[in-house]
């Protein structure tokens, strides 16, 4: 599991952050200031680093020289939208610069192809009694391989990377096949029910009205 600190001192934006990245497999250190977070980056390993610029004591850009010695890959997340405190962030040493307001999954994005980049990328992913590897591509259940199509198996990522989050169908269809759904199209419902079928996942991959469907993670 890999461990991601998330530096951010508005107290809601850092929980939705704790919240979305435990559902995702990742293992959560937060801190809402500069010297909290310079203290956990010396008393723990990190993988990767969310990291505001805004903060009480030490702001992001300060505290991004403590990190570059170490060589953990950073994502700033900042209101501040500014063309020069984004080039200056990426100067530094940052891998990415993600605007706030945004969505989350946008941050889950960014946050799997910077571990990627770095070789960091969680290989297994598991739901219950179905496991897909992300570097074979081979999904099981029950330990019994299931075949999928190409499109079957990046809408399952999708979802296994987000237990129990309401996806909206047009997000769903931008993040699989690229680009805006069309009106009426039926191929992310289409998709859904061969992969309820495949997996028995009647019960599971449930439709939210009005907006699409969601991995049921209650159990």
């Amino acid at each position: 599991m890999y461990k991601i600190l998330a530096v951010e001192d508005d107290a809601p934006i850092l929980d939705l952050i704790r919240m979305s990245l435990t559902s995702a497999g990742y293992a959560c250190t937060c801190a809402q200031d500069g010297i909290r977070a310079a203290d956990l980056l010396e008393e723990q390993a990190f993988d990767l680093v969310l990291l505001d610029v805004m903060l009480p004591g030490i702001d992001g850009f300060e505290l991004m020289d403590y990190i570059r010695p170490l060589g953990i890959p950073v994502i700033f997340l900042t209101a501040k939208g500014d063309l020069n405190d984004k080039v200056k962030g990426l100067r530094l040493g940052a891998e990415d610069y993600l605007t706030k307001p945004f969505e989350i999954l946008e941050l889950l994005a960014r946050v799997e192809t910077v571990l990627r980049r770095f070789g960091k990328e969680i290989r297994l992913l598991r739901f219950q009694d179905v496991e897909a590897d992300t570097l074979s591509r081979v999904v099981k259940k029950a330990g019994v391989p299931v075949k999928l199509t190409v499109k079957e198996y990046d809408l399952l990522l999708l979802f296994l990377r987000n237990p129990g989050v309401a996806l909206f169908r047009d997000r769903i269809y931008q993040q699989v096949w690229g680009g805006d759904c069309p009106e009426d199209s039926r191929t992310v419902d289409l998709h859904v029910q061969r992969l309820r079928k495949k997996l028995s996942w009647n019960g599971m991959l449930q439709a939210v009205y009005k907006i699409g469907y969601r991995l049921d993670s209650s159990d």
